[in-house]
């Protein structure tokens, strides 16, 4: 570990490379799962997509979990992809960890839903049923967090569930990541767990690598807690640790 700091209720802890920033996570989540199991005899994980967790995602998979005691949520979907597309954060999550560690329940957004306001109602309610022990989160270049992109970022948002529209910045971001071969192609809309969602899990763990995050994480802990930067509202969280490469640190 390079670094580790505190800015109002945020641990910071800055590694070396994003595969040693990947393992550290998943150390911290493999504890929270843990504790939760010892517990009560379950735990409930929501966990995120995107380039950011590959490191964090092998190194969760090789943890010894009981993962026949976890159910799983997940942050997003795009509207109107199957769960086939190369792009799907539903066939993301199988692929890279879920089809090898099989847990008890996995609960899917599924954004190309018939009734898309059904399905948001569906989500909310097992989301419900099922407190969240630890989220696993990124964010993006803008500063979002799940999809709640700045324009549409609501730190009250009296919803668990809702449908957005993706800002440009997003949708480059994606573009950018080579999930889909032109800009013409990203969805404008997807499905996302609400801000309001994201804080009422008991733990979180916020991974970020890449130079191309500095200025958001820079933003997210030394600028005003405000909706132009969704990420900056993880400084009110009690128990949220944000994992960090030295790329995504040079800014701070």
């Amino acid at each position: 570990m390079l670094r580790k700091l505190h800015i109002d209720n945020l641990h910071l802890r800055v590694y070396k490379e994003p595969i040693e920033m990947g393992i550290a996570a998943a150390d911290f989540v493999e504890n929270k799962l843990k504790i939760a199991i010892q517990e009560k005899g379950y735990a409930n994980l929501i966990l995120a997509t995107g380039t950011s967790q590959f490191s964090f995602l092998k190194a969760l998979q090789q943890k010894e979990i009981a993962w026949e005691k976890v159910t799983v949520f997940h942050l997003d979907e795009y509207v109107g992809i199957s769960d086939s597309h190369p792009a799907s954060f539903r066939k993301y999550l199988k692929d890279r960890i879920l089809d090898a560690v099989t847990p008890k329940h996995v609960y899917f957004l599924n954004g190309d839903a018939d009734d898309l306001e059904q399905e948001m109602v569906r989500y909310t309610e097992k989301l419900k049923k099922h407190p969240i022990d630890i989220a696993c989160i990124g964010i993006g270049e803008n500063g979002h967090i799940a999809f709640n992109d700045p324009p549409v970022a609501d730190f009250k948002d009296p919803k668990m569930v809702k449908l957005v529209a993706l800002d440009e910045a997003c949708r480059r971001q994606q573009l950018g990541e080579g999930w889909f071969p032109s800009f013409e192609e990203v969805p404008k809309h997807a499905l996302t767990l609400t801000i309001t969602a994201i804080l009422s899990c008991k733990a979180i763990s916020c991974v970020v690598p890449d130079l191309r995050k500095a200025e958001a994480v820079y933003n997210a802990l030394y600028g005003d807690i405000s909706p132009s930067c969704p990420a900056s509202i993880l400084r009110t969280h009690p128990e949220t640790v944000m994992f960090l490469d030295a790329a995504a640190a040079s800014k701070i």
